[in-house]
């Protein structure tokens, strides 16, 4: 199971404590939410902070880029220390060209999916993404409850990835916390990015290693 934690909950006024955090921890990637105003109704990192970020951790940076014609930044997000770009289905004219242009980059391509999309509707480009991203709440704010119907998506996927790519990587990103996250990973979910109930603890180093246990347990 990868764990990446989002730095959308974490203390801005104290980043890179909280990466440092993150450095000293079993996680296995950060995840960082890049967002216009345009695409989701609020405004989050842009490329400055995605290089600050790159200089001070030592886990791959999985940007999720929430943006209209992400076609337009994925070299300099790459540039900037990106190794994993998701990009959403609902903001791609043409998203298999999308998604090899981040496999020419040398990142992995992830697709993001919004709660009320079908997952049939990835069905012709299974085979050529790396990670699916399966949206458990509407993007654009932390914090959030989690939808539980997401476990029947995160299930289809499952059974689509056996015969069209099983290589392909499932996540989960919104209102995932300890509670949840067994029956995710018992759907099929490989990856749980997780920001709320990471950056909202005492104790956060102990808290990743909580969820990286619960593979263990299930």
């Amino acid at each position: 199971m990868i764990l990446s934690p989002s730095l959308l909950s974490s203390d801005f006024l104290h980043l890179k404590r909280d990466i440092n955090m993150i450095n000293k921890s079993t996680a296995d990637w950060i995840h960082l939410d890049v967002m216009d105003g345009t695409f989701v109704p609020n405004i989050s990192f842009g490329l400055p902070i995605v290089q600050a970020v790159a200089t001070c951790t030592q886990k791959p940076l999985d940007v999720h880029l929430m943006i209209v014609q992400p076609e337009k930044y994925l070299d300099a997000f790459a540039q900037a220390g990106a190794k994993i770009i998701t990009i959403h289905y609902e903001a791609c004219t043409h998203l298999h060209r999308t998604i090899q242009q981040i496999h020419h980059l040398k990142c992995q391509a992830g697709v993001a999916i919004n709660p009320h999309t079908p997952v049939n509707m990835l069905v012709d480009i299974l085979p050529f993404a790396d990670l699916v991203c399966v949206m458990a709440v509407n993007p654009g704010f932390g914090g959030q409850k989690f939808i539980p119907q997401i476990h029947s998506k995160v299930k289809q996927l499952h059974t689509l990835r056996k015969t069209l790519n099983k290589s392909l990587l499932i996540a989960v990103d919104g209102g995932v916390n300890i509670a949840n996250s067994p029956d995710l990973l018992l759907s099929g979910a490989d990856i749980l990015i997780v920001g709320h109930a990471i950056f909202h603890t005492s104790h956060i180093v102990e808290t990743i290693q909580h969820f990286k246990n619960l593979k263990k347990s299930i």
